[in-house]
């Protein structure tokens, strides 16, 4: 890697997102995700009055850096003024006025009601009717051409659905860090402790289609294909013969058909679940034995509310509520706009690879996901675009590479937020919401690691043991056996369709809010994240036990 240059996108500092794309993004991904991502975040930054006015993105080696973008800062800012400066431009300029006014309005408006009104009544419908229509085209029979139209248009929807994605972004998470900040400042309660109270408000954050699994299980039991759902063969034929079963059919192909073209990941390069049929079967079995989500705690709330000074009780009460209202829009707004349509979009690459293979014109098809959508149609129309050779080391580069391999920061670390306190009280509250927000999403254990004791923050009580799943890519998903523990850097809401199948889950990154933390809750299995270190130090297949308790994972055999 040494003769590799990593020169920064732009002026200013930036950092590598290791979030959501633990590889170089694919070309396809890439031209469909910068601007829809943009846009959307933007949108929902003005609409709360934040003065973070997004997040930019830059491409470097196919890995992605973003860089902070305050309301007013001139282009590529190494970070905010000094604080004199800062007091007087947040009182005295145009747009961040306009924006103080309007974080005011959103917090007193409870404009996320609104949005979740627009999200379940408007958004979210047109989002699945949209991916319906699109996958009730037959790619197969499509001609080269018409194949090619369909990836364009494959393409303009995923930069739909991006948008769609992180215009709910602040709308989804505000309302959590709002009542985190508070109720933290009342009571002095750790923020795991806090999340706890929202356990039960996302169904979705229980898996893909639940509630089609559950149907699909209730049937099997119920008929003669339970001996079929638990016997020998491969995975896929046994999947074939439950969906053409007299009883249960109907209600497993419901469910097949709701998973098989939903993402594991954010880019088309990841499988989709119809890709993992072992998996699918999984599912099913663990359904078919029974999952619940774990209860909310009653007396958890009493005791933290018995915490919180007389005159915050009804403030506490009131932004418990709304936490606990716009909790399933985190989990569901990527569910269903982007992790829908890349698959819809895999699916079509797939279909274009075949025959550019066929033809000569790709080695592999699966080498097709690493083309743009405008090269992949111009091949199926035989007129100029990459190589074979070319595309062949695209896709090489991008399934060899991780994160580990580019520098965390290019220029410099981009600065923290400045404090709530210098700004203007009307932008106050809001300020804290976001700050308190990212930094349960993103912290990590501080707490010095062994070689056989990793140590992380307990996100759910409980002790298990079980054998290590080292998950690093979408492939490795079919190894996922009933009771593993999943190990894996960072998990993302399109790894709910192994979710049934888990008896804990343990990752490098993340803080309490974190989406492995949330499942890890409303499964009631003990969940342990931000280690820094269990993907590069647990074994895969190791014997392990996870402690929910002490927030240690150790090593067993």
């Amino acid at each position: 890697m040494d003769h590799i240059r990593w020169d920064p996108p732009g002026k200013g500092p930036w950092e590598l997102e290791a979030t959501h794309f633990p590889r170089p993004m694919s070309r396809f991904t890439q031209g469909a995700f910068g601007n829809g991502f943009v846009k959307g975040f933007s949108e929902g930054t003005k609409n709360y009055g934040l003065l973070l006015d997004h997040l930019e993105p830059g491409l470097v080696n196919g890995f992605m850096y973003t860089q902070p973008v305050a309301v007013g800062a001139p282009k590529g800012a190494m970070g905010p003024p000094p604080a004199p400066i800062l007091w007087l431009v947040t009182r005295m300029h145009p747009r961040i006025r306009s924006r103080v006014r309007a974080g005011a309005r959103a917090i007193s408006d409870k404009r996320w009601r609104q949005e979740l009104e627009t999200w379940d009544a408007v958004d979210k419908p047109a989002a699945i009717a949209k991916h319906r229509e699109i996958q009730a085209v037959d790619v197969a029979a499509l001609s080269d051409d018409e194949l090619a139209d369909h990836i364009i248009d494959c393409s303009d929807h995923v930069q739909d659905s991006v948008y769609l994605h992180h215009k709910y972004t602040i709308a989804s998470t505000f309302a959590t860090g709002d009542f985190l900040a508070g109720a933290a400042a009342w009571t002095g309660v750790q923020a795991g402790q806090l999340i706890s109270l929202l356990r039960g408000t996302s169904p979705i954050s229980r898996g893909f289609a639940t509630d089609e699994l559950d149907r699909a299980a209730k049937a099997i039991l119920a008929s003669d294909a339970g001996d079929v759902l638990h016997g020998d063969g491969p995975a896929e034929g046994l999947l074939a013969a439950l969906a053409a079963d007299p009883a249960a059919g109907a209600e497993v192909t419901a469910y097949l058909d709701a998973v098989r073209y939903r993402s594991v990941g954010y880019d088309v390069g990841d499988k989709s679940a119809g890709e993992m049929p072992e998996l699918l079967l999984g599912a099913l079995r663990a359904a078919a034995v029974g999952s619940s989500a774990a209860p909310a705690s009653e007396s958890a709330l009493g005791q933290i509310r018995s915490m919180v000074p007389a005159e915050h009780v009804e403030e506490f009460d009131d932004r418990l509520t709304e936490a606990r209202l716009i909790n399933r829009l985190r989990d569901e707004r990527g569910a269903y706009s982007d992790g829908w349509a890349t698959g819809l979009a895999r699916r079509a690459l797939l279909e274009a690879g075949r025959r550019l293979q066929d033809t000569g014109q790709l080695t592999d098809a699966d080498h097709a996901v690493d083309l743009e959508a405008g090269e992949a149609a111009a091949l199926l129309r035989r007129q100029p675009g990459p190589s074979a050779a070319e595309a062949e080391q695209r896709f090489f580069w991008r399934t060899t590479k991780t994160i580990d391999d580019a520098p965390a920061f290019l220029r410099a670390m981009p600065a923290p937020p400045p404090r709530a306190s210098v700004l203007p009280k009307g932008a106050r509250r809001g300020a804290a919401a976001v700050d308190t927000m990212l930094a349960n999403l993103f912290g990590v254990a501080d707490k010095e690691n062994t070689r056989s004791v990793l140590h992380g923050l307990a996100v759910n009580r409980g002790t298990y043991e079980g054998t290590a799943r080292l998950v690093s890519a979408a492939e490795d998903f079919e190894r996922i056996k009933q009771g593993d523990v999943l190990v894996t850097r960072m998990t993302s809401p399109y790894f709910n369709v192994v979710l049934p199948l888990l008896g804990a889950i343990v990752t490098d990154r993340g803080g309490q809010l974190c989406h492995a933390a949330i499942v890890a809750r409303e499964y009631g299995i003990p969940g342990i994240v931000g280690t820094r270190d269990a993907t590069g130090t647990i074994p895969d297949g190791a014997r392990v036990r996870v402690d929910g308790g002490t927030g240690e994972v150790r090593l067993l055999a």
